[in-house]
């Protein structure tokens, strides 16, 4: 789904030299285990549901929820062609077989209301105001009526050690993007995109930011 006009964007640590070293850079900077676990048992994966990782990033994410429920039907979405290649090398040392998906940062590549879920992490952090809004809109598109959405990202820091930690996040991904999870915009954000019931449900203190996760529905 690449073309020649595809969207500039950020990569996965700021710099696309900085990607091979993403896996390393969340294993020494956040609760690795603590927080994919807290996000997978949030997205509840059940038998036969259509579930889109927005973002699969390096793939750890779907490999959990693959090993959470490996009767799910799981889908990666991704801007980035460098990440994709890490996700398919260790979902290939997995034995583990789910369809990533490239597209151009406009149209996700699906039809209206396919998917039971959607769920992304430290995604929303990278994209400019007018980017977050339109990807809320695609996810609302192709989810189906009675859906739920998962976010987890940075968003507003919980003391102000947080607040001052999370300025090497933005230093790398740059403040235009960073600023509006900093003032805790983003649960607004999805509710102006049409999804019900948005709540921050749970979050979780980082040595770089305090990670939220938000939930809504459709």
């Amino acid at each position: 789904m690449v073309n020649k006009k595809n969207k500039p964007f950020i990569p996965a640590l700021g710099y696309n030299w900085l990607t091979g070293f993403y896996d390393f850079t969340i294993k020494i900077t956040m609760p690795e285990k603590k927080f994919r676990d807290k996000l997978i048992q949030l997205l509840n994966p059940n038998n036969s549901e259509q579930i889109l990782e927005f973002g699969f990033g390096t793939g750890q994410n779907l490999i959990l929820a693959h090993q959470k429920n490996n009767h799910s039907n799981l889908v990666g979405l991704d801007i980035d062609p460098k990440v994709k290649q890490i996700a398919e090398y260790k979902l290939k040392q997995k034995n583990i077989d789910i369809p990533l998906d490239l597209y151009d940062g406009n149209a996700f590549p699906y039809l209206d209301n396919r998917f039971d879920k959607i769920f992304s992490s430290l995604v929303f952090h990278q994209l400019e105001r007018n980017t977050k809004m339109s990807c809320l809109n695609e996810i609302f598109r192709t989810l189906k009526p009675g859906g739920k959405l998962l976010i987890g990202d940075w968003g507003k820091p919980k003391s102000k050690p947080m607040r001052w930690l999370f300025y090497l996040v933005q230093i790398l991904d740059g403040f235009k993007t960073t600023t509006d999870n900093v003032k805790g915009l983003l649960p607004g954000f999805m509710a102006n995109a049409g999804f019900k019931n948005v709540t921050e449900v749970d979050y979780i203190n980082t040595k770089i930011g305090s990670y939220c996760y938000y939930l809504a529905g459709k």
